[in-house]
């Protein structure tokens, strides 16, 4: 059979059409230590740090360390089939996390993968883990109130949205009860909660999820869960995928709440794989740059301008203490980045004040700014008033004799405890906060027993719900107190019939 010269031309133009000329180059490394999660891979010159890289056996890894001669990779999964020698491939993106609207309501592990056996998350939105902070010019003063529902944090140490605060105290104090009540109070807020288990039980993890659910705060919140079983650099790096989450609702003009619980195994973690890569120990055996993951991470928190959209990103992180020694390494560090600190003390917990916030040690450096003007007016002398009632409380079970002064003081402060104690999982509306306030900042609880305060504080709220609903809402549109004369007038009604239980 001929085949015409045509043909033939006109074969070869049409191949010629789809010649593509570019390369697939691979830059590929060879793998000369493994072990512990970490490798480190010989022929990577060009690599980025953070650069998420390739192992033959399907693993990712993350390019630590970029030294002269190889380069430290902190392997993000099963590591026992990688061997010497084998190849490893870069695969030119930095590390990065699905986020978006879909994650809302999941379980997921720090690389964004569901936990949650409810299938597949489907977003085609990424972030990278890391990403730069905004800069000053980004940002405006913090000036919304990011209420917490518990009276001790609202009254005292107010937090603000685009603030961190930093929750500090030891093991079994009721840090992370602080955090889910926090979450729990965001019901109709119109924040969005990120839940950022490090190092947690899985099983208590299960029951903070299922607490979430039946409160319906699932509906809003992300929980990002790295167990303790999980490999040292997932533990490492969930801090800054929770945060990736979160940065994507605020750039979009929303508020998010984030929380880190806690921050002390992540700095664990981040120095074991230091150790392992060979990093020079410094104090307590941290390598030097430990207070930097905390910094990069937590400056990623802010108030947006209103040029970027307002959003907000608020962060609680949290420290664990040995023995309540807030001057470790670790605990000065995150307190000199943060704005603040809310610190539990086991002496209050065991003795039955819960929360366990001791007025003393807590401040909140920017909060102030944002607290509504009507929790201001009720709450400016309650931390002196409190501070002296420890001091006094001390001193007076050494004697017997105290002058009148003395005794009205010891009074007040013994009220001013039992209001501030607050049930697990009954975070209050601000306007109830308020009200309990008032009523004790200006003595309508002075004749009323200790042990009847709860329950009067639960039949005030009652009372004002049904027949002075007015002045709470009041409160609540407008953000300050009412008329005092009314407030006055509708305390001091109910206060005559009310029924102590026992005598004063």
């Amino acid at each position: 059979m001929s085949i015409k010269a045509e043909e033939i031309s006109s074969l070869i133009k049409k191949q010629l059409e789809h010649f593509d000329d570019k390369l697939d180059i691979d830059e590929v490394g060879v793998i000369t230590y493994v072990g512990d999660g970490i490798a480190r891979a010989h022929g990577l010159n060009n690599v980025l740090a953070n650069e998420l890289l390739e192992f033959e056996n399907g693993s990712y890894g993350i390019a630590q360390n970029l030294e002269t001669n190889d380069v430290g990779i902190i392997i993000l999964g099963k590591y026992d089939n990688i061997r010497e020698g084998d190849r490893v491939k870069r695969t030119g993106r930095i590390m990065e996390v699905p986020v978006g609207e879909a994650l809302i309501g999941r379980v997921v592990n720090p690389l964004g993968q569901p936990v949650d056996g409810l299938g597949e998350i489907k977003t085609d939105k990424t972030r990278p883990i890391e990403s730069k902070a905004p800069g000053v010019m980004d940002r405006q003063s913090v000036n919304q109130p990011l209420q917490t529902g518990i009276k001790a944090i609202d009254a005292l140490v107010p937090i603000g949205r685009g603030q961190r605060e930093l929750i500090i105290g030891d093991r079994k104090t009721g840090k992370t009860s602080l955090a889910i009540d926090t979450i729990l109070n965001q019901k109709g807020q119109d924040v969005i909660c990120i839940y950022v288990a490090i190092g947690q039980k899985e099983s208590t993890i299960r029951s903070q999820v299922e607490t979430l659910k039946r409160f319906g705060a699932m509906d809003y919140t992300i929980v990002v869960e790295a167990g303790p079983s999980a490999p040292a650099p997932l533990l490492y790096i969930a801090p800054y995928a929770g945060t990736a989450m979160g940065e994507e609702f605020m750039y979009n003009g929303k508020d998010v709440l984030i929380v880190f619980d806690d921050l002390s195994k992540q700095a664990v973690a981040y120095r074991e794989l230091s150790l392992l890569i060979r990093r020079p120990p410094g104090r307590e055996a941290y390598p030097g740059d430990v207070f930097y993951i905390h910094s990069r991470l937590l400056e990623r928190s802010a108030k947006l301008s209103d040029k970027l959209g307002g959003g907000s990103l608020t962060a609680l992180p949290f420290i664990q203490t040995e023995a309540g020694d807030i001057s470790a390494y670790i605990p000065t560090n995150v307190i000199s980045i943060t704005d603040g600190q809310i610190f539990l003390q086991s002496d209050l917990f065991f003795a039955g004040t819960r929360p366990a916030i001791d007025a003393g040690a807590s401040v909140s450096r920017v909060g102030g700014s944002a607290q509504i003007k009507a929790m201001k007016k009720v709450a400016g002398t309650l931390r002196v008033d409190l501070a002296s009632f420890r001091e006094l409380e001390s001193f007076a079970q050494f004697g017997s004799d105290l002058d009148q002064a003395t005794q009205a003081k010891l009074n007040r402060g013994r009220r001013i405890v039992e209001v501030l104690k607050q049930p697990l999982h009954e975070p209050l509306p601000v306007e109830k906060q308020v009200l309990i306030l008032y009523a004790l900042t200006h003595g309508f609880l002075d004749s009323i027993p200790v042990e009847d305060v709860a329950r009067y504080e639960h039949e005030l709220d009652s009372n004002f719900e049904s027949s002075h609903a007015d002045l709470l809402k009041t409160i609540r549109e407008t953000g300050d107190l009412p008329d005092e004369d009314e407030m006055n007038e509708a305390i001091k009604s109910f206060n005559e019939g009310f029924t102590p239980t026992s005598k004063n």
